[in-house]
């Protein structure tokens, strides 16, 4: 069993884009071609992160979500992708996404149906992972609608891992496992971790502040629990998708998401649309610095220290002996506001002994200087908003 997901996949945690939250479930391309799940969006999009950056910045993978799939298996027992959207199929589709030097990453579920009833992989596990690792699969998104008990749940995952493997392919292995778990009992995130590359704990991200703030208040709530289980080769996923460059995030709530995203070791995976992003939105997604932070080669993830009425102080411990350290503002009314804390709160004590030097990294990056151990620091953070540092 602990031998399960050898395959030495997320080191750090995987970066890339998929398409649900932006897109959702659109399939009808006469009527919407821009926004339908289809090959020419994906095309698109790996065009777009292969010229603009994207790649170069550290987002590899371009993943396909629910829907793209025909609505029934093809004679053989295999899913097929749906031929009007995907005519060339998604073997072609990767050996394109390939050779703009990316990756492809694809969607199925550990129940009979998935979430949007297209075909799942129950009872298939051997023969879809098969599928996918001929199409020349890197990523699997596994769902877990429409299971009919927590065993077998269970037993999908497990089984679904053990034939990815078996197929001699390298391919990360993303599950909803402990989400589906949740409602009903405590999930065993030793044994999960034994399985997934990451793991997805909570709903669905949506396009707003509401959102993404519960699920950092969910995040903080269970931190106890899940936070001493991520490191290289497992993750929390506090629901992947970077929903900066959209409609519902103010410039300050977009910067907490990432800051905080950065702070938790997520995956960062984007749900925007590339062909229309604005400067701003993509010098936030493309910072190397917070990029840095979250891909952190000691792969610990971060953590509540503080929380009031007002504000809200985060760390994470770094490799160098150093710390990003997270001030979120949850006010939604009035203006900036000052946050004043010691420094002997940091690293239980060591980050600032006897001295250290602070580095602001958002919302702008600049030097703070040099700080003793018995200093205060005072940072001003506007409503909603986040100032990172790096101690």
């Amino acid at each position: 069993v602990a031998l399960a997901l050898d395959n030495g996949l997320a080191r750090t945690p995987p970066m890339g884009w998929l398409h649900w939250e932006r897109f959702l479930c659109g399939t009808d391309c006469a009527a919407d071609p821009r926004r339908c799940v289809s090959e020419q969006l994906f095309v698109e999009m790996a065009d777009r992160m292969a010229a603009d950056g994207w790649r170069d910045a550290g987002y590899e993978f371009i993943c396909i979500d629910d829907c793209w799939m025909a609505p029934t298996r093809d004679e053989q027992g295999r899913l097929q992708a749906d031929p009007k959207r995907f005519p060339s199929g998604i073997r072609r589709l990767a050996d394109y996404v390939h050779s703009k030097g990316l990756k492809l990453g694809i969607y199925s579920d550990v129940g009979k149906k998935t979430c949007a009833g297209f075909p799942g992989s129950y009872n298939h596990y051997d023969l879809d992972a098969q599928t996918f690792a001929s199409w020349g699969v890197d990523l699997l998104k596994f769902d877990g609608c429409n299971s009919d008990s927590l065993e077998l749940l269970a037993e999908g995952y497990r089984l679904m891992s053990l034939a990815l493997n078996r197929t001699g392919r390298s391919i990360v292995y993303s599950c909803e496992w402990p989400f589906y778990l949740r409602p009903v009992q405590q999930p065993n995130y030793t044994e999960i971790k034994q399985y997934c590359n990451h793991w997805r704990n909570f709903y669905d991200v949506y396009d707003s502040w509401s959102s993404i703030k519960s699920i950092l208040d969910w995040t903080a709530l269970h931190q106890d629990t899940i936070v001493k289980i991520a490191g290289p080769g497992g993750w929390n996923d506090p629901d992947m998708a970077l929903v900066i460059g959209n409609f519902g995030l103010s410039w300050e709530q977009s910067v907490t998401q990432m800051a905080m995203w950065a702070i938790m070791a997520a995956p960062l995976f984007m749900s925007n649309d590339l062909r229309h992003i604005s400067p701003e939105a993509k010098r936030l997604l493309q910072n190397k610095e917070v990029i840095a932070i979250n891909q952190d080669p000691l792969g610990k993830q971060g953590y509540q220290l503080f929380k009031d009425k007002n504000f809200q102080l985060w760390e994470r411990p770094l490799s160098g002996r150093a710390y990003a350290v997270a001030v979120l503002n949850h006010q939604e009314i009035g203006g900036p506001q000052n946050f004043t804390f010691s420094l002997t709160f940091l690293g239980n004590g060591l980050a600032c002994n006897p001295a250290c030097s602070i580095h602001q990294v958002l919302p702008a990056s600049r030097d703070w200087g040099f700080y003793s151990w018995i200093s205060s620091l005072s940072v001003e953070v506007n409503p909603t908003g986040t100032v990172l540092l790096k101690v």
